[in-house]
């Protein structure tokens, strides 16, 4: 298919919908970011996708980081300079309400107990290939108004104020792990929308469109793709190592659970729950007092090749208890 180059006139609506230049679209901005954080918070502590998702359409964090995509392509520093400001000041000002909106809840805001946090602490590279396929998408209808339609898809399927939200309740909560995992999440996501917009722009012809209508274009030097490229890998460094820890994980936990289950059938108990990481195992088993050995299911673990993993075994003890009448 033949991509078709934008016109000055499409350069004109994407800079002004993207500079954030008038005090009034930095007004705007400023209060709907304030907003968007508050309820993105809010949603977070509550535990509730329908909140979160309504911060995450409110939310107008996209915008300077797509400007600054555009800026990028054409090579104006000082709209680069102010875009990655106003993106670094807006992030600053999301994970400060986060951390505030903490002291105000009596429990820590972890992942332990909370959805909404767990799913944000822990990105791998998945996450990444999702953003990356979604900043296409947002460039892209950026660059053709007639899909402007898919932008409400876009702010939810990209997640920018909600991990910021997360950072903030997981600082407060004294979780500075699950803070930096959040804060990757959500630097994965800005750096897969620059170089999607920028690579998406430049296929569009903007540069050349740009000269052709007479607007100001700097020279963009292979060192300025090279920082925007350098910035994805940073961040894929180590959310591939992420990637590699959940597998790790699945498979210790996929060949633990047999090995446990059969441990328990010929113990009359009942393997409930097979959790925890490759470093170490929580198994919670039920069966009748006064419990099954658990010395042959180390045995049986040394044995399947699971000797070098901690294992830490929950005894829930049943049976059935009479309670006559009167």
């Amino acid at each position: 298919m033949r991509v078709v180059a934008v016109s000055g006139a499409d350069i004109d609506r994407m800079a002004d919908r993207l500079f954030l230049e008038g005090r009034r679209q930095q007004s705007a901005f400023w209060v709907l970011l304030t907003l968007a954080a508050i309820i993105a918070g809010a949603g977070v502590v509550a535990d509730s996708d329908a909140t979160v998702i309504g911060a995450m359409i409110v939310a107008p964090l996209m915008t300077p980081i797509l400007g600054t995509a555009l800026a990028v392509v054409l090579a104006d520093r000082a709209r680069i300079l102010r875009g990655v400001t106003t993106v670094l000041t807006g992030a600053a000002l999301v994970v400060a309400l986060g951390f505030l909106l903490g002291l105000l809840v009596p429990e820590p805001v972890v992942a332990a107990t909370n959805s909404e946090v767990a799913s944000r602490v822990s990105p791998d590279l998945i996450d990444l290939v999702a953003s990356l396929a979604t900043g296409l998408v947002g460039a892209f209808a950026l660059v053709r108004d007639d899909v402007s339609d898919t932008l409400p898809g876009v702010a939810i399927a990209i997640s920018l104020v909600p991990p910021l939200a997360v950072v903030g309740l997981t600082l407060e909560s004294g979780e500075p792990g699950q803070a930096l995992g959040a804060l990757l999440l959500f630097a994965s996501n800005v750096a897969a929308i620059v170089a999607t917009g920028t690579g998406l722009l430049l296929a569009y012809r903007l540069r050349p469109a740009a000269e052709a209508a007479g607007r100001p274009v700097g020279r963009l030097g292979r060192g300025t793709i090279a920082v925007v490229a350098g910035f994805v890998v940073l961040v894929a460094v180590p959310l591939a190592a992420g990637s590699y820890q959940v597998y790790r994980d699945a498979s210790t936990i996929a060949g633990v659970r047999p090995v446990a289950e059969q441990w328990a059938a010929g113990a009359s108990a009942q393997i409930v729950s097979v959790t925890g990481t490759a470093a170490a195992i929580r198994i919670e088993a039920l069966g009748p007092p006064p419990g099954p050995d658990v010395a042959p299911l180390r045995r049986a673990l040394d044995a399947a090749g699971y000797a070098d993993v901690p294992v830490e075994v929950s005894l829930v003890l049943g049976g059935t208890r009479s309670l006559p009448a009167g």
